[in-house]
């Protein structure tokens, strides 16, 4: 009987300021901890420059870590509308460059992730780091928006899980 290989998911939590990203690898119910950081812009350049900033840096993590699949945040509406514009267009950014790369992307409210990770739909974000530690031990994080990204791929990972049950079921 031939091994299922790991697949490997890298979540995004995008931001224009700063971008987390966490890679997992789900092999069965285990989960495994591989990377995780933040790509920053600098605030200093104009939009475009500061939107390519965070296409570069996305796009090396996803060479250098090669996800089989990616995960992203949906935006949330803030009563800012520029603000919410720019991170649309920062989001856009985390869809594009996975989508480029050949990777499925999957898209996850934020109260999913929360539910996936915390059991709740409503939770803060010392909640979700405090479970990102007990799912994934050797888990670590430089920022907030990475442990969000793991919290994104864990959800991920839950979600692919459930979905793979239900096609299993169907072909009975």
């Amino acid at each position: 009987m031939l091994q299922e290989a790991p697949i490997r998911i890298i979540g995004i939590d995008p931001g224009l300021r700063r971008t987390g990203w966490g890679v997992v690898e789900t092999l069965g119910n285990s989960l495994r901890f591989v990377a995780s950081g933040t790509v920053t812009s600098d605030n200093k350049l104009d939009l475009a420059s500061r939107l390519r900033q965070l296409h570069d840096g996305l796009t090396e993590v996803i060479h250098h870590y090669q996800p089989d699949e990616a995960a992203v945040e949906q935006t949330f509406v803030n009563k800012d509308a520029v603000a919410t514009l720019k991170l649309g267009q920062a989001r856009g950014i985390a869809m594009l460059v996975p989508a480029l790369a050949g990777l499925p992307v999957a898209e996850y409210a934020p109260n999913a992730v929360k539910k996936a990770v915390i059991g709740v739909g409503h939770g803060d974000k010392k909640q979700i780091h405090m479970m990102v530690k007990v799912l994934m031990p050797k888990a670590s994080f430089d920022t907030d928006d990475a442990a969000d990204a793991l919290a994104i791929a864990i959800c991920h990972t839950h979600h692919r899980q459930s979905a793979q049950a239900r096609a299993l079921m169907a072909g009975r």
